[in-house]
């Protein structure tokens, strides 16, 4: 009972930080169409900038989600009304555009790393937060994983509701939907797309801040990231944002469990479920 306590926990633990990630990767690619490839190196330009902040100046790792995630906002959405609204408005159709936005996005996950490697090297490096041990049921956790799972829950409902009650939320919903009958009604839907791939960032940052809390990280790791939202999106459905909730919880229980038992066969398993759901509902769990 103590090893199935142990691996349900830790497995919510990794679910809500997998569906933190993967939020952002399906709010650009629902709104936009952009299948963000540079989603990681977001994630880790966060964790290098909360570090940078808590080892040099010593404030609270959550106060850096301020920090990096206005950054990251500002990143996301200056590339997408620069960058990617070019290639929109030069492609003749949308499919063209899917595939030209990837190469681009592929480009900006090369400048990010690059960038990343050349200010902080290649080593891998992390800091100390919480680090003492809480027992629940017999099983020992680390006080900073439970901290993880509590704020990452709490940053998908807010989320959530920011979808659903905002007239902002709404919009994005509506252009996800039809953007083209949300034009017709006044949505400005360059806008929107604009502030979604923001959001992605600012998502894709707060996963940083956490991810920076309870391991360790380096400027090579972000396409790790990229993977696992990849699939997590994929198995919930392209731009369900309950489905990457859902999908990533279940990916946190599986693969915690698969960890205990062979960890280099984690990723292995994950492929094996996309597979056999792209075979049974292409469109993911709660894909439409």
């Amino acid at each position: 009972m103590t090893m199935v306590l142990t691996i349900l926990i830790n497995g919510l633990v990794f679910g809500s930080v997998y569906a933190l990630l993967s939020m952002g990767l399906s709010t650009q690619y629902g709104v936009a169409r952009i299948l963000n490839i540079a989603h990681g190196e977001f994630i880790v330009l966060a964790s290098f900038i909360t570090w940078e902040l808590v080892t040099d100046l010593g404030v609270h790792p959550l106060t850096a989600i301020a920090a990096a995630g206005a950054i990251l906002f500002v990143i996301g959405f200056a590339l997408h009304r620069t960058l990617f609204k070019r290639v929109r408005d030069i492609s003749p159709n949308a499919a063209a555009f899917e595939g030209d936005a990837i190469l681009v996005a592929f480009g900006v996950y090369f400048i990010l790393q690059n960038l990343m490697r050349i200010k902080w090297g290649s080593q891998t490096t992390g800091y100390s937060f919480m680090a003492y041990p809480v027992s629940i049921g017999g099983a020992q956790f680390q006080a900073r994983s439970l901290f993880v799972f509590a704020f990452a829950a709490v940053i998908c409902v807010l989320y959530n509701l920011f979808l659903s009650h905002t007239r902002t939320g709404k919009s994005i919903r509506a252009a996800a939907q039809d953007p083209v009958a949300a034009r017709m009604l006044g949505v400005k839907i360059n806008r929107v797309m604009a502030i979604c791939f923001g959001i992605g960032g600012f998502l894709a940052a707060c996963a940083g801040v956490l991810i920076s809390m309870n391991q360790t990280f380096s400027s090579v790791t972000g396409l790790n990231y990229t993977v696992i939202a990849v699939i997590v999106v994929v198995l919930g459905g392209l731009g369900s944002i309950r489905g990457s909730i859902l999908s990533g919880f279940i990916l946190g229980i599986v693969g915690t469990a698969v960890n205990s038992y062979d960890p280099s066969i984690m990723l292995v398993v994950f492929y094996l479920i996309i597979l056999v759901l792209l075979i049974v509902r292409p469109k993911g769990l709660l894909g439409r």
